[in-house]
């Protein structure tokens, strides 16, 4: 009795300097600067910062969040690591964001250090500890234990190291250093400059996903590479393995509803193909999802296993009676119409405050009755498309601009004018691109890359469009948004502000509206700042937003029978400057009746098929 009296004794001061500890961390941080804020700021638990499983079309049952405080420190580049650090950032939110807690720019000319310590559970003895980035915009060296273990360019894609060599016993300390020179380089950087200001944005600097550690065995599942073919009633899925032997098995069970349809086995890294019987086919309409569970067999070990999902699932391209060369979705005609989404956060920056809030603006975009998003020269962490998936959201990519733009010509074909890169830029575009398809290839909701924007930083376009389509055949390619226009990919892309206007017209590629609209509404209160916003027009109430709305769509309408296959609206939300967005920056305010845009955009979606 005594004993179990010392050990509640015990357990009750341990639980109250666990408290304590707690509630120390709290106090070291909390949001910097004043501007707008969303409401999920308030919910941010600095203890279980983004606690989701942050890749869920590939899941393991153990998994450690290293999000949270670390130490920070802003140095000249080229420098010694500091002896000393700054203060406190909140991991995952960019050290110029407000969640951040720091707030600070940094610029090409320093350099941005972490610190953080941590260590490996017990019950993971024995595994091999993969360390994952998310992402790191843009050039990161890593550290562990006084020893680096790498690097990585690139700001859009996670990356990971087997930190298995270099782990000692109890603490673990790793060491990152970041250097991103925004917009005095040439690498992708989406709306980011070093003075923002209309359409351009704050800089997002350092560690702006989630980093987390993972255990596995030896022998392990890299990557899934999964392609729908639904003309064969197929889905074919090609593994990655790490320390894969002759004579491995891979072992693919599938479950529709939770009842196995299907197992096969094949040797390893080899592609397994499996017909699905009375297919269920994916769309926004009807976002069916089939479960999936991948196993590394060797010999009568089951070294590793990993859940994913995947959707039957077709996007093409047909002429229809009239000779209009059409999109099809699962082989029938589909008009996309969608809003542009920026993906941008008053609070966070690049980073959603909450997986919540990461969901919000596409339930808002279904709500609004749209069927696509054009994810706008940004790339997203990975559960922001599993939640397009799970929710029925057509997306197309874009790959975010870098370098510089040459002469804009997106109302002729290309007459001879282009940027002409150096090979270092052109290298870093390669690269970068090539690692943005491979990280998104298996998300059944991508339906379209799009490799250009506006002419900003395009290049060689139809030898990069080729390139593209020959890498991934599975998706329609729009080789440069509104940019110069080549007679190359699958689409021709107009942009025109404000209104709808169809200006060119291909007979041979499907023809979109990549861009229009951008009707401004600035609310007080809900603004970034606090003058000079910005919007291609501008109104003083909901009232009148929604009726200039209106008026648009209408106009779209008639352009939808007589050549267009889809349209993008700008823009989902306010962004820093910009007002024109269907709400406000903070997500606070709907800005248009959402009834009514609903309404209208049914309309200009079964058009087509009326």
């Amino acid at each position: 009795m005594i004993n179990r009296l010392r050990f509640k004794e015990k357990s009750i001061l341990l639980g109250i300097t666990l408290l304590f500890s707690v509630v120390a961390v709290a106090q070291q941080w909390k949001p910097a600067g004043k501007k707008i804020k969303t409401s999920w700021a308030e919910k941010i638990d600095v203890n279980n910062v983004l606690g989701e499983y942050p890749r869920p079309i590939m899941v393991r049952k153990e998994w450690k969040n290293l999000n949270g405080l670390w130490d920070y420190s802003i140095q000249k580049k080229g420098g010694e690591a500091p002896k000393k650090g700054d203060g406190k950032i909140l991991v995952p939110f960019a050290v110029e964001s407000s969640l951040s807690g720091v707030m600070k720019e940094v610029g090409a000319e320093n350099e941005l250090w972490y610190n953080k310590t941590f260590t490996i559970p017990d019950n993971w003895d024995g595994s091999n500890i993969l360390l994952h980035f998310g992402a790191v915009d843009w050039k990161s060296d890593i550290w562990l234990n006084g020893v680096k273990i790498g690097s990585h360019t690139g700001g859009y894609t996670p990356f990971s190291f087997d930190i298995t060599p270099f782990l000692s016993s109890g603490e673990q300390k790793l060491t990152v250093k970041v250097w991103d020179p925004t917009s005095d380089g040439p690498q992708p950087r989406g709306k980011q400059v070093k003075n923002p200001d209309g359409i351009w944005y704050t800089p997002v600097t350092g560690i702006w996903q989630t980093v987390w550690l993972e255990p596995v065995a030896e022998k392990s599942i890299k990557n899934l590479k999964i392609t729908p073919d639904i003309d064969n009633s197929a889905i074919k899925i090609k593994p990655l393995l790490t320390n894969a032997s002759y004579g491995d098995i891979i072992e693919v069970t599938i479950k529709e509803n939770n009842k196995v349809i299907a197992v096969s086995k094949a040797s390893a890294n080899e592609e397994v193909e499996i017909y699905i019987e009375n297919q269920k086919l994916w769309s926004p309409e009807s976002p069916f999802l089939y479960d999936l569970t991948v196993k590394l067999l060797s010999g009568d070990t089951t070294t590793d296993t990993v859940d994913s999902y995947f959707a039957m699932r077709k996007i093409s391209k047909k002429r229809d009676e009239n000779g209009v060369v059409r999109m099809q979705l699962n082989n029938k005609d589909y008009f996309q119409f969608g809003p542009l989404d920026q993906g941008w956060w008053p609070d966070g920056l690049y980073t959603a405050p909450t997986d919540e809030a990461l969901k919000y603006d596409i339930v808002k975009t279904k709500e609004l009755g749209f069927n696509m998003i054009r994810k706008h020269v940004k790339v997203e962490p990975a559960r922001w498309y599993t939640h397009c998936d799970e929710l029925g959201i057509l997306v197309w990519q874009d790959m975010p601009n870098g370098d510089a733009a040459p002469i804009w010509q997106n109302r002729k074909y290309f007459d001879g004018t282009a940027l002409k890169r150096s090979a270092k830029s052109e290298q870093i575009y390669r690269k970068e691109w090539k690692e943005i398809i491979d990280y998104l290839y298996s998300y059944p909701s991508i339906v379209v890359w799009v490799p250009f924007n506006e002419a900003w930083g395009q290049f060689k376009t139809v030898e990069i469009t080729e390139w593209t389509q020959q890498y991934d055949p599975s998706r329609l390619i729009n080789s440069a948004s509104g940019g110069n226009h080549f007679q190359t990919g699958d689409i021709l892309d107009l942009h025109n502000y404000p209104g709808p206007d169809m200006y060119l017209y291909d007979a041979q590629r499907v023809t979109v509206l990549g861009e229009y609209g951008g009707i401004g509404l600035p609310l007080e209160g809900h603004l970034w700042k606090t003058d000079n916003n910005w919007g291609y027009v501008k109104f003083k109430n909901s009232k009148e937003t929604t009726e200039e709305y209106i008026k648009y769509a209408k106009k779209l309408k008639g352009f939808v029978k007589t050549g267009f296959s889809a349209a993008v609206y700008t823009q989902t939300t306010d962004v820093e400057g910009e007002v024109n967005g269907f709400m406000t920056y903070d997500r606070k305010v709907d800005k248009m009746d959402f009834k009514k845009v609903r309404e209208i955009n049914q309309e200009v979606i079964n058009e087509l098929t009326n």
